[in-house]
């Protein structure tokens, strides 16, 4: 599972950007950097003469002995890059291209095969496809181990190695050999696409009753939530009697998204805030008091594939009890990312703090446990009751002295397919809602 314990001390949730390494991580919408003066005391004890001396030697002895000449640019380069991935797996040093795409992907747009994945056993495992993208289109599913790239065993590769040779140019193809839920290998052959990822998707799956989904925060993701509840009521007709917020396999973004995301469904109270060692990664925030949800009964889905912003807002929504969590425990990344620009258009990708739900919980590792535990299931239809004779198919019949037309056996009318149809969880969502409503008398 996505939230063990083991996957968590290797877990590095990455967006394939033409394969470049992305951390999906809760970020502030605009890259901060950090005064000198907020910076700790302990970072001006005196520098460890012996240790740089022996990076000074290290340097030299590959200059020097190394069997292809390594010029100093890419050593340094290099040092910096190791200095970052020892810290934890979401801090990374981001060369121009890599800063680029990370910019690119929290506006909606950028190039690629739309998987997030993470690391296990040292094969690249899948965290969650990204909605309507060549990944999602191929089935390619969350847990699905990528053991192979073009032919090539991933097994022994670092992250970096593995997502470099998924890179390339749009409209070519590349196969993954994926393995899933331990059985035997398989090919999946997709081409990179350009990915315009729309985070905020919006339906009534009946009379009564909305959905949205969330596929990740990305800067404007609060305003198309708001606007999406105003769609779902028009579109209704009157005020809903239940909704469900989808956040399964969405693998995070941008934190002030999130927060701008759970204030529609909350009118008080604490979202979430946030601890670190530098003065500007303290942070609270706070529900307004405008709701534009109109408090109607809510479930929100979530599992292993909800990362980081996702369950900034399960857990504000959980801890404010403002709704019901449906699905399986989620992935358990609890820390923000600070973009910090550096020149030559490089940056750095820094783990600066922890956030912590209303109630105090860091789920970092741990993950958000859902109120009522669904778990993905196949759901077979079955053959309507036509076959069953009715009192209403009784020649000479009573009617019924309440008014109404009768109601005979016949085959059922043909439905337009629905989300929930073929989705238990979410079926199992909608039926809960209709549950509240019938005991609320909403």
């Amino acid at each position: 599972m996505l939230h063990s314990p083991r996957l968590t001390s290797l877990a590095l949730t990455i967006a394939m950007v033409l394969g470049a390494p992305l951390a999906r991580a809760a970020e502030p919408t605009k890259p901060a950097a950090i005064p000198a003066t907020t910076v700790s005391a302990s970072t001006k004890a005196p520098l460890p003469l012996d240790e740089l001396r022996t990076f000074a030697e290290v340097m030299d002895r590959i200059k020097a002995a190394y069997v292809e000449p390594v010029d100093d640019k890419t050593l340094l380069e290099n040092a910096i890059k190791g200095m970052l991935s020892n810290l934890d797996p979401h801090s990374a040093y981001l060369g121009p291209e890599d800063f680029q795409e990370l910019q690119e992907s929290t506006s909606g747009e950028f190039g690629g095969l739309g998987i997030e994945v993470g690391m296990e056993d040292g094969f690249v495992k899948v965290v969650s496809p990204i909605d309507d993208t060549p990944a999602s289109r191929a089935g390619i599913e969350a847990g699905d181990l990528i053991v192979k790239i073009n032919g090539q065993p991933t097994r022994g590769q670092t992250m970096t190695e593995a997502v470099d040779k998924m890179r390339g140019k749009v409209g070519e193809k590349i196969t993954l050999t994926l393995v899933r839920d331990g059985g035997n290998p398989f090919d999946v052959t997709l081409a990179r696409a350009v990915i315009q990822v729309k985070s905020v998707k919006s339906q009534l799956l009946e009379d009564n009753y909305g959905y949205i989904r969330i596929t990740q925060f990305q800067v404007k993701t609060g305003e198309e939530v708001g606007k999406a509840l105003a769609k779902l009521r028009k579109d209704n007709g009157k005020k809903l009697r239940g909704l469900v917020l989808d956040l399964r396999n969405n693998p995070g973004g941008v934190l002030q998204s999130a927060v701008e995301v759970a204030d529609h469904f909350l009118t008080k109270g604490l979202i979430v805030y946030t601890k670190g060692r530098i003065a500007n990664s303290e942070l609270r925030f706070s529900a307004d008091p405008a709701d534009a949800s109109e408090a109607v009964p809510l479930v929100v889905l979530i599992n292993g594939g909800s990362a980081s912003a996702s369950e900034i807002v399960a857990g504000a929504l959980q801890d404010q009890k403002r709704a019901v969590l449906m699905g399986t425990d989620s992935f358990g990344k609890g820390s923000v990312q600070t973009v910090l620009p550096l020149n030559n258009e490089r940056a750095l990708k820094l783990t600066t703090a922890l956030y912590y739900t209303p109630n105090g919980r860091s789920i970092q590792a741990q993950g958000i446990v859902p109120d009522v535990e669904v778990r993905r299931a196949r759901i077979t239809a079955t053959e309507p009751d036509s076959d069953n004779f009715k009192e209403a198919d009784l020649q000479g019949h009573l009617g019924n002295g309440n008014g109404g037309a009768d109601r005979p056996s016949g085959k059922a009318a043909s439905k337009k397919a629905r989300p929930q149809d073929d989705d238990y969880q979410l079926s199992q969502a909608l039926s809960l809602l209709k549950g509240l409503s019938i005991t609320q008398g909403k």
